[in-house]
């Protein structure tokens, strides 16, 4: 075995943690039970960081730069209308590769141990409400408005992840077209769900589509 392998690398590391963080919580994220995880001696951890406390800082940041500039991203994706503008928002609750819910779920808990971390998930939050409030107020609705509607989406959606709720992907998108239609006062156009439909490899059905009010489900397309 050459000498890096035997050290591991810092993403290795780092995706151990995560896994530990996610399935045990923070006090699972030590340094012996990771290196054996791994396969590397106990002192390769320090060829990449300087102790356990500069890891934990390494997830955090990583959970930020993920979940956070996710959203973030989502508000500032193109759309021609508030209801589309609401479905680039929710590709982050249907898709981990954008926002990590278990991860998000793991940190507040995190949080609930440490004022430290607790003060980054208040920083977090403010950034995304932000974000979401400007989505808000681009499609023209006023300053408070925008603020309690943005307060409206967020919360909602952390209640999920705090309460460790589970739905499949059909009754998801089922309920979809009325959470935009409160959130925004706008219905999704047919159109509009197809294209949310298909970036999470779901099929629309018109009969079910016109039930939940789906505008145009049913027109031919």
């Amino acid at each position: 075995m050459n000498e890096t392998a035997w050290k591991g690398s810092r993403e290795g590391w780092l995706s151990s943690a995560y896994e530990a963080l996610v399935d045990g919580g923070v006090d699972a994220v030590k340094i012996l039970p990771l290196a054996k995880k791994l396969n590397v001696s106990r002192t390769s951890f320090y060829w990449f960081f300087t102790d356990r406390e500069q890891l934990l800082e390494a997830l955090l940041a990583n959970w930020n730069a993920k979940n956070t500039s996710g959203i973030q991203g989502r508000c500032e994706a193109y759309a021609e209308t508030i209801a589309e503008a609401m479905l680039n928002i929710m590709d982050c609750w249907l898709d981990s590769q954008i926002f990590d819910s278990q991860f998000e779920f793991a940190v507040r808990s995190w949080a609930l141990q440490s004022p430290e971390v607790a003060a980054q998930v208040l920083e977090a939050d403010e950034a995304r409400l932000s974000a979401l409030a400007a989505m808000f107020t681009k499609f023209g609705f006023s300053d408070l408005d925008a603020e309690v509607r943005a307060r409206t989406v967020y919360l909602v959606q952390i209640g999920y992840i705090s309460m460790n709720t589970r739905e499949d992907i059909a009754l998801r998108m089922r309920r979809i077209p009325s959470y935009v239609q409160i959130y925004t006062g706008d219905t999704p156009q047919r159109r509009e769900m197809e294209r949310f439909a298909s970036r999470h490899s779901f099929i629309l059905e018109p009969e079910r589509d016109a039930a939940a009010g789906i505008r145009g489900a049913n027109k031919e397309v």
